[in-house]
């Protein structure tokens, strides 16, 4: 029986035309970001104490960023994670007339589905499965955008990590603006905070501010699963 899982391997697919995950296409828009704020390959390479070769690489395609790196490369310009999933794409679901609610429906409910139709533009937008946004990232960590359309000052993703899989490499901690908050809904995460490992299985969560050296992998036989939320 296909677990939620296998839905979520599928549609982070390469081949998947409507997922901007694959590096060419990821590093384009640090590119883009990088080129839009006047930074050099140079300058942001000093900036992150890497060679500009493996920047380089980076934004040509050649290599996936780690979590951590990324995080990194997008604070370091000062923009949100949510600027390397490119532009999103939702489906603005028109918002019933007030003078309709509690009518009859075409199914008898008397509420009406995503998809239809009512007087006026409603702030409602809708994502399907097939169209979120997902970053395929270093160790095979992915990221799928939880939010239809940017949301001022929050992100909201979920993250899989594959067995064995960590968010740095050489087990570096990261630090950036911000607070994040996660919770596990698959699996297991170690997440180091400051120096303390908090294993956290299904239900577990944890939250604590983005300044402090953090780092997260799954040591686990089984992949992980969590929600996080960046707060900026």
């Amino acid at each position: 029986m296909a677990t939620a899982d296998d839905a979520r391997s599928a549609a982070a697919q390469p081949g998947n035309s409507a997922q901007p995950g694959d590096a060419a296409q990821l590093g384009a828009r640090i590119r883009s970001v990088r080129t839009a704020r006047g930074v050099s390959l140079r300058g942001l390479a000093a900036d992150l104490g890497i060679s500009p070769s493996a920047l380089s690489q980076i934004e040509r395609g050649r290599m996936r960023p780690s979590v951590t790196r990324l995080l990194q490369i997008m604070s370091a310009l000062n923009a949100p994670l949510s600027a390397a999933f490119g532009e999103a794409t939702g489906e603005a679901v028109p918002r019933a007339d007030p003078a309709d609610e509690g009518a009859a429906t075409p199914d008898g409910s008397g509420t009406r589905s995503a998809g239809s139709t009512g007087g006026g533009s409603g702030g409602v937008v809708v994502t399907r499965a097939a169209d979120a946004a997902v970053l395929s990232l270093g160790d095979g960590v992915t990221y799928r955008s939880l939010t239809p359309v940017p949301l001022a000052g929050a992100e909201v993703y979920e993250t899989v990590y594959p067995p064995g899989a960590t968010s740095s490499q050489d087990a570096e901690y990261l630090r950036h603006t911000g607070h994040e908050m996660g919770t596990v809904t698959a699996g297991r995460l170690t997440v180091d905070v400051d120096g303390v490992r908090h294993e956290l299985g299904p239900g577990d969560g944890v939250r604590f501010p983005s300044a402090t050296p953090h780092r997260i992998r799954n040591d686990g036989d089984d992949t992980a699963v969590a929600v996080w939320i960046n707060v900026r």
